[in-house]
């Protein structure tokens, strides 16, 4: 027995340890992309001329990004892709979603609110095209037309929370979404409200007057309400966008594609059969071609599948369609580099050495060539996953992974298994 089989079998026995639990139970740990588990895909552009004059666009993509990452958190997707995607466009993947209208919404709003005072006695005049300069005719929910203050009193950007609650309470009272500024916002809420008192005082969100309560008393405290014909769902999300805080930019939907639950489910099926047949054609041909030396190579292809999961789930990887691909293409080089290091033990029978001296010569002598094969396809998974995006980053993660574990089990693996017998008289290869 070799000095180091006692190191091999442990080395073997931790990893594949390590890697079973990281992977049970697989329901809960592999995590499956959108194209497996259905829900929406969506690359959204900044529009970054409408930024402020000195503003940074890519600071702006990457602040919009941000916000649209707390709000998808806060909305309850599990797993989303968020990422960045060239200057001014965003990807953004959902899987499993069940809502797609009600995630665009959450997505595309600017969120963008405003605090303005409404003139009542002119809006006639305003109606009639002599519009006030620095005021602007908007629409509340209900269609009515209000002239507000172009220049807003209180903007968004001092709001620390918001909540959803009930009017006053009671059975007929309506969903409103309660509104908390810091001490600046509070400062300014209060001295706007007491200066205005029995005027209108529009809140607008994203240019659409939401409510414009009466103004009774000054309001100190630093809070208030946005009211209206809310649902509850709708109240829920105006809470979500409006705690993210508002976009920099305003963004739009250019490309959008949702993925069913079944065609998720069909994509499952088909890979999975398409692994099996995979594994059980190669395995065959190792059996067939190599005999007793295939099957050993077999244990180390089944080591490798085990590995390679359980490192995607530990690494919180996500399993797509390209990832399966991945996996096949690993399948594949896991039993290429065991059919050059048989090829060479066979070359070492043919010389007349005795049975162990072709298996550690054969080792040794394919080492390099199995090491060098596997370092540049590592090279360019790496290079795939660093600057692909998407089914092209999961194809790469699996094959990185893939090479990498299928280099261990060629060589520790089946070789450990080969060393377990101390004395060979013959060799099945």
């Amino acid at each position: 027995m070799r000095k180091n089989i006692k190191w091999n079998i442990f080395l073997t026995i931790a990893v594949t340890g390590i890697c079973i639990f990281l992977l049970y139970p697989p329901k809960e740990k592999l995590k499956l992309g959108l194209d497996l588990q259905g829900g929406m895909h969506l690359v959204l552009e900044v529009d970054t001329t409408k930024l402020p004059p000195g503003s940074d666009p890519s600071d702006a993509v990457d602040r919009a990004l941000e916000i649209i990452r707390n709000r998808i958190d806060t909305f309850g997707v599990s797993e989303p892709i968020i990422q960045k995607q060239g200057k001014d466009k965003i990807v953004v993947q959902l899987p499993g979603l069940k809502d797609p209208r009600r995630a665009k919404n959450l997505i595309g709003s600017t969120a963008l609110l405003e605090f303005r005072l409404v003139d009542s006695e002119r809006l006639d005049e305003a109606e009639a095209g002599k519009i006030p300069k620095g005021y602007e005719i908007l629409e509340d929910e209900k269609g009515k037309k209000l002239l507000v203050k172009k220049e807003p009193e209180l903007t968004g950007d001092t709001l620390v929370n918001a909540w959803v609650d009930s009017g006053g309470g009671g059975i007929m009272s309506q969903t409103v979404v309660s509104l908390e500024f810091n001490k600046i916002g509070a400062r300014k809420f209060a001295k706007v409200t007491g200066a205005h008192i029995n005027e209108q005082l529009a809140i607008v969100l994203d240019g659409k007057v939401r409510s414009a309560p009466v103004i009774r008393s000054r309001i100190d405290g630093g809070r208030a309400q946005i009211e209206g014909n809310f649902s509850l769902e709708e109240a829920r999300d105006l809470k979500i966008i409006l705690r993210a805080g508002a976009l920099p930019a305003p963004v739009k939907i250019i490309e959008e594609r949702t993925v069913g639950p079944s065609l998720g489910a069909d994509s499952i099926r088909k890979g999975i059969i398409a692994s099996i047949a995979g594994f059980v054609l190669v395995g065959l041909f190792m059996v067939i071609y190599y005999k007793l030396s295939g099957m050993i190579a077999n244990v180390g292809l089944v080591g490798c599948l085990i590995m390679l999961l359980g490192c995607l789930a530990g690494f919180k990887g996500t399993l797509t369609l390209p990832g399966i691909a991945g996996i096949i293409l690993t399948m594949g080089m896991a039993l290429d580099s065991n059919v050059i290091i048989f090829e060479r033990i066979r070359e070492e029978l043919r010389a007349g050495r005795t049975v162990k001296a072709a298996i550690d010569a054969g080792y040794k002598k394919a080492f390099g060539t199995v090491f060098d094969s596997h370092v540049t396809t590592l090279i360019t998974g790496l290079i795939l996953f660093t600057f692909g995006t998407g089914p092209i980053k999961g194809f790469a993660l699996t094959l990185s992974l893939g090479v990498t574990i299928s280099l261990f089990t060629a060589i520790v693996i089946t070789r450990f298994i080969f060393d377990l017998r101390k004395e060979y008289q013959t060799l099945s290869i």
